[in-house]
């Protein structure tokens, strides 16, 4: 079973950094887009960034030049490195991966979650 694993959340005051990592596992073939969402109170779900398998990458307005997603494919880990944070970057965080296991078409699977809080 395909399970993804965040890791790096966490409270950090303004201006500050966080990274956070996210591992997928299992019977993985292949792996082609992988990302982060976050959610926040009473705000709509937001896509921060994502990335594709040959490494091109794409980021919301509100973090470009302040966040920077990578991945390493050879652990099938997706990273996002959060510099300059702000507290309206306080969310939780949900990393998700476009996998194919064995030879069926890939589907989107979802991490559980890691909290970031950006508070004095």
């Amino acid at each position: 079973q395909v399970q993804l694993v965040e890791s790096g959340g966490g409270l950090v005051q303004p201006g500050g950094s966080l990274r956070l990592s996210c591992a997928a596992s299992g019977p993985i073939f292949a792996i082609n887009a992988m990302g982060w969402y976050r959610q926040a109170p009473e705000k709509q779900r937001e896509l921060v960034a994502d990335i594709t398998s040959g490494g091109s990458t794409n980021y919301a307005d509100s973090v470009k030049g302040r966040f920077t997603i990578s991945r390493d494919n050879a652990k099938n880990t997706v990273y996002l490195q959060m510099d300059s944070l702000k507290p309206e970057d306080s969310a939780v965080y949900v990393c998700y991966g476009d996998i194919r296991v064995n030879i069926f078409p890939a589907r989107r699977y979802w991490g559980q979650g890691t909290q970031v809080t950006v508070s004095s």
